[in-house]
């Protein structure tokens, strides 16, 4: 084997054990991670693999692809956060390895291994591919698809290109099935942007759109079927509900300023953030898209375009309109801008491959700064009032984002060191590029592990152990006016709710007896009870407490209070 060879090999191996490294080292916390776990597991327990349900509840917010593959997970690994976390950790580095292999197809070698590194390296893919949210699952599948698009639109014969076309329908129907028809409306959306700015007007005979479409029916329809067979109430809550009216109002109280997404694509870009405006420019000014002969355009007789189609304005376009899309949404959430990085990455590799060795040297810079502020302002922003968080544990979690700046900081001046001894070489620029990505990889790593400092307060594993001994198949546990998401999946039981509905009120209304509507009667019901558990605010525990309702407590903290019937 070959020196080259040595150090890619050396270098993905290190990659796969940063990528893996802490999925099971932090507790589940809330919300998403505890939601969605629980879901899962329910499915274990029920074996109803149809019809969602979170705290015994229905629940239809989402698509299943995710509970399915978690709950596979469980039957087969059993019930651990790194299960929980798995198909998270997967689909992200699907995203990766899928952005590395269609970057490699659509220019060479060494643009399929930039893009790769600098997808695997930015702070927010990193760091969201280690949290048990459904928003990483649609981000790879739906950037894939746009990706298997393009190198369909590039190949020169007709058998690969069918090929990649159904690829693509394939990954957009699991990203339906993943969070839904946003799925479809975005891809959508790019394509008559696209064919509007450059006047191709026979891409949608490119499209394979009769046999896409039974592709996409095949996959999604089954499920939308059998759940709206069981669950009469399903399509009106999961189509009107959850995506028109969490679109165009405030129903999930997430509105947030048009501009919300400028700072968390900047934070979460790094670090490449300095980068991005000239990969922008890049490819809005390039009319042409420079190509390998093996993936030449169509000819002429096999629909071929007008103008030959241009890869990188195409990635721009399904950059600015996922972007524009979700920044006009009144439902705003950090992860929902995941499904532009992988283009992104793309056409940051193709830029820093490119450009002058300077703008390399400026990126490294940035990032220098960037952590070297991080390392020196997070001491003093952790111990500042006014977020909640005991001191104490503020102060175990300085040490990591400490080192994560440090990692940043130390990566960068590598980078910048490779770059300027090697002169730009592209061996040097890979380097650089990947030690960078190594730096970003490295830092959101140690800044997750240290979340695990705050985890008694965003994870009930510590007051779900104190519950065990208490709990059984015959005893009734209660959530009196407040819920965590976290305590049915460590308690290993459902929880019945009290005068809290949330986003439980469509479950609910839908099985209304299992629900107590007040305090009143939830104490009814703990007297009448020979044997009962029950979570709820500490203020709500003293004010029953001298109410003289009887109650054994269990445990405590400042969030929560954990009482059985005595």
């Amino acid at each position: 084997m070959t020196r080259p060879a040595i150090i890619l090999w050396a270098g993905v191996a290190v990659f796969l054990a940063l990528w893996c490294a802490n999925l099971d080292y932090r507790k589940l916390i809330r919300t998403d991670e505890g939601r969605y776990a629980e879901i899962a597991r329910e499915m274990t327990v029920t074996g109803d693999w149809v019809t969602p349900r979170a705290n015994g509840l229905k629940y239809f917010e989402k698509p299943p692809l995710q509970y399915w593959a978690t709950a596979a997970a469980f039957e087969v690994f059993g019930l651990h956060a790194w299960t929980a976390r798995l198909w998270t950790a997967a689909t992200g580095l699907f995203g990766i390895l899928f952005t590395w292999a269609a970057a490699r197809r659509l220019w060479d070698r060494a643009s399929g291994l930039a893009a790769a590194a600098i997808l695997a390296g930015s702070l927010e893919w990193a760091a969201l591919g280690h949290f048990a949210t459904l928003d990483m699952s649609l981000a790879a599948f739906l950037a894939s698809a746009i990706a298997a698009f393009c190198v369909a639109q590039r190949a020169a014969d007709a058998g690969v290109r069918r090929r990649w076309l159904l690829a693509a329908w394939v990954l957009v129907a699991l990203a339906v099935l993943s969070k839904g028809i946003v799925a479809l409306a975005l891809p959508a959306a790019t394509l008559v942007l696209y064919m509007l700015w450059q006047r191709d007007w026979g891409l949608l005979r490119r499209l394979a759109l009769l046999p896409g479409l039974v592709v996409l029916a095949a996959i999604t329809v089954p499920w939308f079927v059998a759940v709206s067979q069981a669950n009469p109430e399903f399509l009106q809550f999961f189509f009107i509900h959850e995506h028109l009216q969490r679109y165009l109002t405030d129903v999930a109280g997430r509105d947030a300023p048009a501009w919300y997404f400028v700072p968390v694509l900047a934070a979460g870009l790094l670090p490449w953030t300095l980068a991005l405006p000239q990969a922008l420019g890049r490819a809005l000014r390039r009319d042409e898209d420079g190509r390998r002969e093996d993936v030449a355009a169509p000819s002429r007789s096999d629909a071929a375009p007008a103008r030959p189609f241009n890869t990188e304005r195409f990635l721009l376009v399904w950059s600015a309109a996922t972007f524009v899309f979700f920044s006009a949404s009144h439902s705003k959430l950090e992860s929902y801008i995941l499904p532009l990085y992988p283009a992104l990455a793309m056409l940051l590799a193709r830029t820093l491959l490119a450009a002058s060795n300077r703008l390399l040297r400026w990126v490294a810079g940035s990032v220098i700064v960037a952590g070297v502020l991080i390392a020196c302002v997070a001491p003093f922003a952790l111990r500042a009032p006014g977020n909640g968080l005991p001191l104490d544990l503020r102060l175990h979690y300085v040490p990591w984002l400490v080192g994560a700046g440090v990692v940043l900081a130390a990566t960068a001046l590598g980078a910048a060191a490779l770059s300027r001894a090697l002169h730009g070489a592209l061996s040097a620029r890979l380097g650089a590029i990947a030690l960078l990505a190594a730096g970003g990889l490295g830092a959101a790593q140690l800044a997750l592990a240290g979340h695990e400092s705050l985890s008694p307060v965003y994870s009930s594993y510590h007051i779900a152990r104190e519950a065990q001994p208490y709990l059984d198949d015959n005893t009734p546990f209660y959530a009196v006016d407040t819920y965590d998401q976290t305590l049915p999946f460590y308690t290993r039981h459902t929880m019945t709710m009290v005068a809290y509905r949330d986003e439980f009120a469509p479950g609910i209304a839908a099985e209304p007896q299992k629900f107590i509507p007040t305090i009143a009667q939830f104490e009814a019901a703990w007297r009448a009870s020979p044997r009962a558990v029950a979570f709820m605010k500490p203020q709500l525990y003293e004010t029953l407490e001298r109410e003289g309702l009887p109650m054994k407590l269990i445990a405590r903290d400042t969030r929560r209070a954990l009482v059985a019937k005595p």
